[in-house]
């Protein structure tokens, strides 16, 4: 059978016989907010492959993927056209610091809703920790949906977390909807969210098992003897590294594979920043532990070495490390040992990061990143050989399989909600304070030049943000996760 290619002029003669065009790239842009009942690219990542295709849209779930223009001409309706702007699934990013209530001055959520859909993020997990109160019991949980409502431009899903003495709150939380659930296994920064010992642990475990929920750990301990943290200048980012060395990270992964071996129940490593634990990751998957991992745009962008005296808008914990330990991290990446990247976007004010003094001991530990995982990541990883199919897993397909939303979010299918990033993978920006849209600018990628920039943000088939603009109101909703075990 013969194969018939078709122009770009040809497709949209095609199209345009039934389809009446309300955007073009060359025309009058469409208005942010208004609903979107097909897009129309030359570069559509269907599956492996990227090829011209229309996605139609109804009631906010992706309809069809027509690739056929003949087909597609019969459809009617209205179509954003993007030219040669690529169209894949919306980003998933399941680890994210909100702070509202209680600390809406660090980030709320209207800015960090926005900062995520100029970012191609149409989903994003709100961390329980940094809000006041943390989202520890139910009633804290309602509080926390009655911040958000309302007020989300992307939809908005949300983790509990386990501290000391909750045990008995966990699974009404589940019931409520949470994702899942988070805990320190170290001192978590703020004094409302205690870290656990190995007995709240086993309490925790024993509630959670027989529910499809998953606990989250930031996996760094406390070693004998303790780490050299006053030792050298504060000023110096060497100082606060050796603070923070790669063994408290291998020993609270250490406890992780033993207890989710030992109960069964998922869990998942936050924000990996050492590549020593692989080996032992790799180990306890193999011996059957439901266990999953994330590392961060930080981990994998940036490096000590490069880190200058003082600038303590670079510090986390657990701590950026070597170039050396980042190519690991990306070697594990390709190999499977690592399953998604996700931001950590954990701001807050100018004032808690000592930029006077420049003291690393003293600053807040986060980084601003929201908006910007999409470009700091392809800006790398298009070097090193990824592809878009691999933006898409590690960034939409994973995040949302750890939540339990990918059966409606991450990808680009029938019956998904029609959760869509418009981008330019070979447009170059510079991250500057104008265009950053989290609360407080301070960011370690002020500056930075990155590939790749997000022109249209789609979320259940509403344009939320298009060319610089957003949405009038915000159009995201809050996510409730059923996830009790059915017998």
């Amino acid at each position: 059978m013969k194969r018939e290619f078709f122009s770009r002029v040809q497709l949209v003669q095609l199209a345009a016989a039934k389809f009446h065009i309300v955007y073009t790239e060359r025309d009058t842009e469409m208005e942010t907010g208004s609903t979107v009942r097909a897009v129309k690219s030359l570069k559509v990542l269907i599956g492996d492959e990227v090829r011209p295709a229309l996605i139609t849209i109804m009631d906010g779930k992706i309809h069809n993927i027509l690739t056929d223009p003949s087909t597609a001409a019969q459809e009617g309706g209205e179509v954003l056209d993007v030219g040669d702007s690529v169209v894949m699934p919306g980003l998933v990013d399941c680890h994210v610091h909100v702070n509202e209530p209680g600390r809406t001055s660090w980030e709320g959520y209207r800015t960090a809703t926005q900062a995520a859909a100029a970012g191609g993020v149409t989903t994003i997990v709100d961390m329980p920790l940094n809000s006041i109160p943390p989202t520890t019991s139910l009633v804290n949980f309602h509080e926390k949906l009655q911040a958000a409502t309302g007020q989300c431009f992307v939809d908005t899903a949300f983790w509990g977390g386990v501290v000391p003495g909750n045990q008995l709150e966990l699974r009404p939380m589940v019931q409520a909807g949470v994702a899942g659930f988070k805990c320190f296994l170290i001192h978590s920064g703020v004094e409302e969210f205690p870290h656990v010992s190995e007995k709240d642990l086993h309490a925790a475990m024993k509630q959670l098992q027989g529910t499809k929920s998953v606990l989250l750990f930031h996996a760094e301990q406390e070693v004998h003897p303790p780490a050299a943290a006053e030792e050298g200048d504060p000023c110096e980012y060497s100082t606060f590294l050796r603070s923070r060395p790669d063994v408290m990270e291998l020993e609270a992964i250490r406890t992780v594979t033993q207890l989710c071996l030992q109960y069964q129940v998922r869990c998942h490593i936050v924000h990996l920043s050492s590549a020593e634990p692989l080996g032992l990751i790799r180990s306890a998957r193999q011996a059957g532990a439901p266990l999953t991992v994330e590392t961060t745009h930080h981990y994998l962008t940036l490096n000590s070495e490069n880190i200058p005296s003082g600038a303590t808008q670079f510090k986390c914990c657990p701590p950026i490390r070597n170039r050396a330990n980042q190519e690991q991290l990306w070697c594990a990446l390709r190999a499977g040992d690592i399953d998604m990247v996700v931001s950590d976007h954990s701001p807050c004010t100018p004032d808690l990061k000592w930029l006077d003094s420049g003291d690393f001991t003293q600053a807040w530990g986060g980084i601003s990143s929201l908006q910007f995982g999409l470009p700091l990541f392809w800006t790398s990883a298009h070097k090193r050989g990824f592809a878009f199919p691999d933006v898409v897993k590690l960034l939409c397909k994973e995040p949302a399989r750890l939540c339990r939303l990918d059966n409606k979010k991450g990808s680009l299918m029938p019956g998904y909600d029609a959760d869509l990033v418009i981008w330019d993978p070979e447009k170059k920006f510079t991250v500057k304070e104008k265009n950053i849209h989290f609360k407080n600018k301070l960011t370690p990628y002020r500056g930075l030049t990155l590939c790749g920039e997000v022109k249209g943000t789609i979320v259940r088939g509403k344009l939320v943000y298009f060319n610089g603009s957003f949405s009038p109101q915000p159009l995201g909703q809050n996510l409730l996760i059923n996830q009790t075990q059915s017998e």
